[in-house]
């Protein structure tokens, strides 16, 4: 047990003297709310994407619109944008934003098989939103898969992940392809 206290203990002093810091964390190991209040209020934008991996009979199901649940790519769409709004709620320590943009693009795609999901959330604040973008393909992609699980139990969400990150002061972020 002492090797693990002097291990938090080593973490922390190095968190505290700025290194690669985990910014959620007090100087006590706490965790906190990254304290933005100094921060100057940039335009910042997230783009972050993820796939639902199913069978091609599956896909077709959902392109023609005729699911048992109705229109799936609509109610995945309206779900993504309502998480992405509703990050604060669901993450912990993220700050309530007041975002201007959200936009969410659901692209079947045959060679996967399956649909591309691809959220853009834009703000101007003093914080980015990558976390909103990131929570709104999950919920997008999580609805795709209730929406279809009747049919396939067999789905996949994969690969979400954050694709580019623009303004604030670390700058531009884009992923390798």
């Amino acid at each position: 047990m002492a090797g693990k206290t002097s291990k938090n203990r080593a973490s922390r002093d190095k968190a505290s003297k700025g290194g690669s810091a985990l910014t959620h964390i007090d100087a006590s190991g706490e965790a906190r709310m990254v304290d933005v209040s100094a921060k100057q209020a940039t335009e910042r934008t997230a783009v972050a994407e993820g796939r639902v991996v199913m069978t091609k009979a599956t896909l077709d199901l959902i392109v023609s619109g005729n699911a048992k649940k109705g229109d799936v790519l609509g109610a995945a769409r309206i779900a993504g944008i309502m998480a992405a709004k509703r990050t604060s709620e669901l993450i912990p320590l993220c700050h309530p934003l007041a975002l201007s943009k959200v936009s969410l693009d659901i692209t079947p795609e045959n060679k996967l098989p399956g649909c591309i999901v691809r959220a853009t959330v834009k703000v101007t604040g003093p914080t980015g939103v990558e976390m909103e973008a990131l929570t709104a393909v999950s919920v997008a992609c999580l609805t795709i898969y209730d929406m279809i699980k009747a049919v396939e139990r067999g789905v996949r969400i994969e690969g979400i992940h954050l694709v580019e990150k623009i303004g604030g002061k670390s700058g531009h972020y884009r992923a390798e392809p």
